[in-house]
């Protein structure tokens, strides 16, 4: 019976679900628990705190030079160094723990050789809660341009 589960018995707590199967395996997950929990419209349009865009420019401009300062331009390194640094940089402003705001982090390494570079984005848009920071780090083989958007989630 690999792959298959027979569930005998399921306990509902306030953290998590716990199931217990016949070959005595338990599974626990807090995403089980979310689909028996129903919640409330709060009806709130608009943010109890403002987005911190300074230090999320903090953020953006740390990552991007920590991680590019001395870094030479390899096509396949620049893939793997934009996710990351989309990754850790989503990571240290959800720390900044504003809620009820979606965060998107765009990451774009080029490498200048006699070319441009332009980007642009378009979403939707409420100006009174929304907004975006953008920060672009320049060395001697690389340039980079990271942009944070933080979109207010009713």
């Amino acid at each position: 019976m690999l792959g298959t589960t027979r569930i005998k018995e399921t306990t509902k707590t306030k953290d998590f679900v716990s199931a217990s199967s016949g070959m005595a395996e338990s599974v626990c997950t807090e995403d089980a628990f979310a689909r028996f929990v129903s919640l409330e419209n709060t009806y709130q349009l608009e943010p109890y705190t403002r987005f911190g865009v300074r230090a999320a420019t903090v953020i953006l401009e740390d990552v991007l030079t920590g991680y590019l300062l001395e870094e030479k331009y390899e096509a396949q390194r620049a893939a793997e160094l934009s996710l990351t640094m989309c990754t850790v940089i989503k990571e240290r402003v959800k720390e900044l723990r504003i809620p009820r705001f979606k965060i998107v982090v765009l990451v774009y390494i080029s490498q200048p050789k006699d070319q441009g570079m332009q980007i642009s984005s378009r979403c939707l848009w409420d100006a009174t809660t929304d907004t975006f920071t953008s920060h672009s780090f320049r060395n001697s083989s690389l340039l980079a341009v990271g942009s944070i958007y933080a979109v207010y989630h009713e």
